[in-house]
Formats: structure tokens, sequence, C-alpha cells
């Protein structure tokens, strides 16, 4: 257990002496459930495709090869799970930290004097679902980054939060 203060101000936890280490916010569960809802939905009627499509034309024995999307379906619920718990970000002082990654971690770091759009994005299945999504615009392409998965408030909260720390740092004060 770590010990050490929060300060509000910067998100940042502080243990000891040492350099403050960032307050990480992982993804709210909606995601995974939408997303294992998809993969459930479109493998199912793969299923349901392939096993009708080959025992009619190929005859009972083809029809096995319809059992492949279920495995391939509860692979899939595995590796969702692992993907949205690697999802999180942490907002500092002077920079968006955003951390996501099972097999290959990718660690973006997006200055607050950097950026120059924050959108809020919602698609009609999210919108299904209560979630948006938190783009970032930087004049650098490569350092672009989003956020997915977030509750509608937070995301507008993470918005004007990001505008505003953004235009006080481009604007040097």
């Amino acid at each position: 257990m770590e010990t050490g203060s929060v300060e509000n101000a910067g998100n940042t936890a502080t243990t000891g002496g040492a350099e403050p280490e960032p307050v990480w916010t992982g993804l709210p569960p909606g995601l995974l459930r939408m997303r294992r809802l998809l993969l459930v939905m479109w493998l199912g009627l793969l299923t349901i495709g392939v096993g009708l499509l080959l025992g009619l034309l190929a005859g009972p024995g083809w029809a096995a090869f319809a059992l492949l999307p279920p495995v391939l379906m509860a692979w899939g619920w595995v590796m969702l799970g692992r993907n949205w718990r690697s999802w999180r970000y942490a907002e500092r002082a002077d920079d968006l930290l955003i951390s996501r990654g099972v097999l290959f971690r990718e660690e973006t770091v997006v200055p607050y004097g950097r950026m120059q759009l924050v959108e809020v994005t919602s698609g009609p299945v999210e919108r299904h679902f209560g979630l948006a999504s938190v783009q970032l615009h930087t004049a650098a392409a490569a350092t672009d980054a989003r956020i997915p998965g977030l509750d509608p408030a937070e995301a507008e909260r993470l918005r004007d939060r990001l505008t505003e720390l953004g235009q006080a740092r481009s604007a040097g004060l």
C-alpha cells in the first residue's frame, strides 16, 4: 500500500520526497459491456450463418466449422477485458498522460500548451450505452490522442478542463 498525499490541483500523488506519481483513472465498465455485447452479437450471427451455409451447401460434417466463431468469441471476451483494463489516463500539472496496451504498452504524453482542439464525440452505439470519447488534437498529428468510453459528464468535464489548461499554457500563464 502506498503512503503519501494526494494533491487535488495537479491530480498527482506524492510519496515521501520522490517525484510525484500520477493518479490514474481507468475507463468505466460500460465500454467493456458495449464491446462484449458487440462481440457476442457479430460472432453469434457469424456462427449461425456459417453453420447454415455449410450445413446446406457442403453437408452436416462441414457445419462443424461453425464452432470456430464461438471459440473466437471466448478468446475475444478475455482479450477485450485485458484491453479495457489496460486503458487509463492521468491529469498532471503540465500534461495529460494516456496509457494503453496489453502486449505492447503505449504511453502518450500530451502537454496542455500543445493542444489545439479537444472534441467530445459519441456515435449512435456509444450514445445507446451512455458513452462518449474525448479526442485531443495537437499541432503534430503523431501526438493526437483519444480516450474512449467515458461517461458523457466526465468527457465534458475533461474537455472543459483540458481546454482551460491549454489556453492558459499557450498564453504563457
